[in-house]
């Protein structure tokens, strides 16, 4: 069974523009990795897959897909 994270997504740019917001919360429902929030953004909003790339911060850190996010963690997303 997944277990289902809530995380505050922060992002700037191009992705803010995306989401229409600067700063939502996100419930991961389909893993727990930045790999896993990437597929679930691209589902929603299928605009991601025009950028070029987009690089995540977790609690101020780069991180990579296989990184595990954890409960309230603040995720950046930092555009091209």
């Amino acid at each position: 069974m997944q277990t289902k994270v809530k995380v505050q997504l922060v992002a700037f740019g191009i992705a803010r523009d995306i989401l229409g917001t600067s700063k939502t919360p996100v419930i991961l429902s389909g893993g727990k990795t930045i790999g896993a929030l990437k597929e679930q953004l691209l589902i929603e909003y299928n605009t991601f897959a025009d950028l070029a790339s987009i690089a995540f911060a977790v609690n101020e850190e780069y991180q990579q897909d296989d990184f595990e996010l954890k409960e309230n963690d603040e995720v950046v997303i930092i555009p091209p």
